[in-house]
């Protein structure tokens, strides 16, 4: 923790880089073909552990130009191995915008993930509740997004088009896709795992918001926000991949300023609802 990002990479990654990462990741584990991808975010690291056989776990800093975590609660390793019967790809803990990397950064996971073969991204957060029925510790499904740091501009599609990728112009209609999210809603179903569903809206942060910020994303719709997820969700449906969403609620929704959100309090939340996060993820996979 508290390493410094190399902020003085370019805007974007072409091709043959993505594919150089993916090779240095290969060579550690030259018969290993990921299924899925899946990003833990913050306190949400030992969901990792429910994994049955570890195949390899790369920290991030032996990964050439893959971005380091610098945030508390983020392992920085990247966990190779098998899952409910799926090879699964599991970065605990990911980089953020505001660390200081730049969008290309912060979508190189996802673009690797693609090329080692993935298919299926699922994508975890640690989010603060908008949606004043929520309670911390409550998952949230993610059934869509706004992505307020892509309509001021930043987004990780920026820079040439990576057509072995996808379209210059990706349709972000479905973004979360629908049959995952059935999935989701019967697993939990099964296993008595109260699951919201609601909208996440992705900030560039790092403060935490205002209440008349929350007041104002509450009004247009948003039942949780974050610092992460958007870019990455992006990332995976320009790639062709299939995405699955959820959201940790970490805290209540401050909106008359009477209370104070720490980064200490999300972790905590984190510890809670790691079973149960488990426990959907493992069930989810099982059913793939």
């Amino acid at each position: 923790m508290g390493v410094r990002p190399q902020l003085q990479k370019p805007h974007f990654f072409t091709v043959e880089d993505i594919d150089a990462v993916a090779q240095a990741i290969r060579e550690r584990a030259p018969e290993f073909t990921p299924r899925v991808g899946l990003i833990l975010g913050s306190g949400l690291g030992a969901v990792a552990e429910s994994a049955a056989e570890v195949v390899a776990t790369i920290p991030y800093e032996d990964i050439p130009d893959w971005p380091e975590s610098t945030v508390w609660g983020h392992a920085g390793k990247l966990i190779l191995g098998y899952w409910s019967g799926q090879a699964v790809m599991i970065m605990q803990g990911r980089a953020h915008y505001y660390e200081g990397y730049t969008m290309a950064q912060i979508g190189l996971p996802v673009r690797v993930m693609r090329r080692l073969g993935a298919e299926f991204f699922f994508v975890t957060n640690a989010a603060g509740g908008v949606n004043p029925e929520f309670e911390p510790g409550d998952l949230m499904l993610i059934r869509d997004h706004i992505n307020l740091m892509g309509m001021a501009g930043l987004s990780p599609l920026r820079g040439p088009n990576l057509d072995a990728f996808g379209p210059r112009f990706p349709d972000m209609g479905r973004a979360y896709d629908r049959e995952l999210m059935d999935l989701a809603r019967a697993v939990a179903a099964e296993k008595g795992i109260v699951l919201r569903e609601g909208v996440y809206i992705g900030i560039a942060g790092p403060q935490f918001e205002t209440p008349a910020d929350l007041r104002f994303l509450r009004s247009i719709g948003v039942d949780a926000v974050g610092m992460s997820t958007v870019p990455e969700v992006v990332t995976a449906v320009h790639s062709g991949m299939r995405v699955l969403g959820v959201s940790g609620i970490s805290n209540r929704a401050n909106l008359d300023g009477e209370t104070t959100t720490t980064h200490e309090e999300v972790l905590e939340a984190g510890r809670v609802m790691t079973p149960r996060l488990a426990a959907l993820l493992e069930g989810i996979l099982a059913r793939l």
